[in-house]
């Protein structure tokens, strides 16, 4: 997989980050021309995503170039744990330089996908699809949505430029929600407009004003069917819950009629994937 600048910048900064002026204990300890093979190793069931970005920490260690047993979105069953999902011979000392930073990207961006693999099998069959949010590490936005959609997550606009959101406090400044929707097809009328609804009322203004999606803000499911119900059935806008969404709920929610699931725990909540590298001399 190519590299986009920003995630060769990305690694850059996480690097720098770690090493600083350089790492002493492996210059203490390691002998300089001491040469090794890393593996990467999975311990833990899920989906693996950002193995392109592990490769770059080692290239940019100067460790070489990493061999992947896998592929990103590859998902691992307990089954068949602990499974080696890549490996790498080089530089013993630029190889401990890279570990540390690679494991914590891949298993940051592993436990996203992972996360949202759990959330889409439990609405499967309910037609409805999880989405993701802006709740993102400043500077991951981009990776971590690309991890999301490695488990089977539908991604949400990635930032406030591609797509209007009209929320709470937009609505109350402009006047109302259909005052709002109103302006932001006039000033934006190429772009998609969702609007936040809290009940049953902004639900028909935002329906009749002609929104693309309804954001349906923490409502329970029986709130959610008398919503599906009277955004009406021609040319019903796209229904979106949101708000306090857990495995434990997001089935019955799903179930209520709804087109997405917004989950901002995907990226704000996941846990890591448990990964760690071995090395033989």
């Amino acid at each position: 997989m190519e590299i986009q600048a920003d995630t060769r910048e990305l690694v850059a900064r996480a690097l720098l980050e770690d090493l600083g002026s350089g790492d002493v204990t492996a210059e203490a300890v390691v002998p300089e021309d001491a040469t090794g093979v890393a593996h990467i190793i999975q311990k833990e069931a899920g989906v693996i995503y950002g193995l392109h970005v592990a490769a770059e920490v080692f290239r940019q260690t100067g460790a070489g170039e990493l061999v992947t047993h896998a592929s990103d979105g590859h998902r691992t069953v307990a089954d068949d744990l602990p499974v080696i999902v890549a490996w790498i011979q080089g530089p013993a000392r630029a190889l401990l330089a890279a570990e540390r930073t690679a494991l914590n990207l891949l298993g940051h961006l592993s436990g996203i996908a992972t996360l949202t693999a759990r959330f889409a099998a439990a609405i499967d069959g309910t037609g409805a699809r999880i989405l993701d949010t802006r709740k993102t590490t400043p500077g991951l936005r981009a990776l971590e949505k690309a991890a999301v959609a490695a488990g089977g997550g539908t991604n949400h606009r990635m930032g406030l430029y591609d797509a209007i959101l009209i929320k709470e406090n937009h609505a109350a400044l402009a006047g109302g929600v259909g005052e709002a929707v109103r302006r932001a097809r006039e000033a934006q009328p190429d772009l998609p407009i969702e609007v936040e609804c809290r009940n049953l009322n902004e639900v028909r203004q935002g329906a009749e004003a002609g929104a693309d999606r309804l954001l349906l803000d923490n409502m329970s499911p029986d709130e959610l069917r008398e919503a599906v119900a009277a955004a009406g059935e021609k040319k019903r806008p796209e229904l979106e819950a949101s708000g306090g969404v857990t495995l434990e709920t997001v089935a019955e929610i799903a179930a209520t009629g709804v087109d997405f699931v917004s989950v901002g725990a995907l990226t704000h909540s996941a846990p890591s994937l448990d990964l760690s590298m071995i090395l033989e001399i």
